[in-house]
C-alpha cells in the first residue's frame, strides 16, 4: 500500500496569468502558498486482481480500466499501464471551493502511481505531468498554477514563460514575518461551489478580446513582485493592501468571478478590520481569504459569523509519500 499526502494551495495574486492566451503574449506570474489542508490518495492491490476499484464521492468497480467514469483516474491508470488496484481519495475540504482539489488529486495520484511502481519522480516532474494530463490529454480549460502550487510546497512565485515552461522561485522571509502572516490570514467558507472551467473560459475570451482586461492582468502580474518584496521586507500591511488591489482587478475580468453575496461579505470584512482579501480559485464561490491584523480579528469573525471559518497554517513540504506498506503481491 502507498499513501500520498498533497497540500491544497491558496493563491494570493496573479491568478489567471497562467493561461496560455496570456503568458504567450506577456509573462505570467502567481504568488501562492501550500497550506496544511490535504488530499490523501491510497493505492493498494485489489483482492481480485481482475478488478480495478476507484473510490471518491462514489465507488467504481470495473473489469476494464477504460470503463472508469472518473476521467483523471482513468487516464492516469491507462498512461501508467496499471490495473488490478484500488485507488481511494480523501480530502480535508470539499471540491469546487477554490483550493485546487482537482489538481491536488491529480498530483497525489501521479505521486502514488510512481511510488507504487518503485520509481522516483521529483515534485517538479509530477507538476509537469499533472499539467500535461489535465490540460493536454483531458482538455481542461485551466492554467498551470494549481499543479505547481500543490506539488511544490511553501511560499513561492510561480512564473509562466512564453515558451510554455514554468519556473518556481521560493520566497525566503523572516521567521517573525512568517509567523505574523500565518496569524493574520483567515479563511471563511461561503457555502457556494463553482465550475472553474466555465469561469476561466469566459475570462480567457475577455482577456484576448478586450485590451483593458489584458492590461488589468498585466498589472496583476506586476503585483506579484510588489507582494514578494513586501513579504521579504516584512511589510505585511502592504501585503494586505496589495491583496485588495489584486481582488479589485481580478473581479473586473468577468462579472461571474464575484456576485452580490460575495461582494457584501467582502465589504463587511473590509469595514471590520481586514486590510485586503479575495475569493480563492477562479471565482463564483468557495473560500474567502482575508488578511486581518490579529487585534482586529474578533470583530471581523463576529461580523462574518454566518460563514464557517477554516483554521489553517502555511506549509512547506508539497506532495509527499506518507506511508509505504510491504510489497507482498
Amino acid at each position: 500500500m502507498i499513501i500520498t499526502r498533497t497540500p491544497f494551495r491558496v493563491s494570493f495574486v496573479g491568478g489567471g496569468s497562467d493561461l496560455p492566451s496570456f503568458y504567450r503574449r506577456h509573462e505570467g506570474a502567481v504568488l501562492s502558498s501550500s497550506i496544511g489542508k490535504y488530499m490523501y490518495v491510497t493505492i493498494h492491490p485489489t483482492f481480485d486482481r481482475k478488478e480495478t476499484i476507484v473510490k471518491y464521492s462514489r465507488t467504481e468497480t470495473v473489469q476494464d480500466v477504460r470503463s472508469l467514469r472518473h476521467p483523471i483516474a482513468r487516464q492516469l491508470l491507462l498512461d501508467h499501464g496499471m490495473e488490478g488496484v484500488e485507488v481511494v481519495s480523501t480530502a480535508d475540504v470539499p471540491s469546487g471551493t477554490g483550493l485546487s482539489t482537482s489538481s491536488a488529486y491529480t498530483v497525489g495520484l501521479i505521486h502514488a502511481l510512481y511510488a507504487f511502481q518503485g520509481k522516483y519522480c521529483s515534485q517538479e516532474e509530477i507538476a509537469r505531468e499533472a499539467c500535461r494530463l489535465e490540460i493536454e490529454e483531458l482538455g481542461e480549460p485551466i492554467g498551470k498554477q494549481d499543479q505547481y502550487g500543490t506539488a511544490i510546497g511553501g511560499l513561492k512565485v510561480i512564473r509562466f514563460l512564453p515558451d510554455d515552461s514554468v519556473e518556481v522561485e521560493p520566497i525566503a522571509i523572516s521567521r517573525d514575518a512568517r509567523k505574523r502572516l500565518n496569524e493574520n490570514l483567515l479563511l471563511f467558507y461561503t457555502g457556494l461551489t463553482h465550475s472553474a472551467g466555465e469561469i476561466l473560459e469566459e475570462q480567457e475570451r475577455n482577456v484576448v478580446s478586450e485590451k483593458d482586461k489584458f492590461d488589468s492582468l498585466v498589472r496583476m502580474t506586476g503585483l506579484v513582485y510588489d507582494m514578494r518584496d513586501a513579504l521579504v521586507a516584512g511589510r505585511l500591511d502592504d501585503f494586505g493592501a496589495i491583496l485588495d488591489e489584486n481582488w479589485r482587478l481580478k473581479r473586473s475580468l468577468t462579472p461571474h468571478i464575484s456576485n452580490d453575496l460575495i461582494d457584501r461579505y467582502y465589504d463587511i470584512a473590509m469595514k471590520s478590520g481586514a486590510l485586503g482579501g479575495k475569493l480563492l480559485g477562479a471565482g463564483g464561490g468557495g473560500f474567502l481569504l482575508f488578511y486581518c491584523p490579529l487585534e482586529k480579528q474578533a470583530r471581523l469573525r463576529a461580523a462574518l459569523s454566518d460563514l464557517m471559518p477554516l483554521p489553517f497554517d502555511l506549509e512547506g513540504s508539497g506532495t509527499k509519500v506518507v506511508y509505504v506498506g510491504n510489497k507482498d503481491w
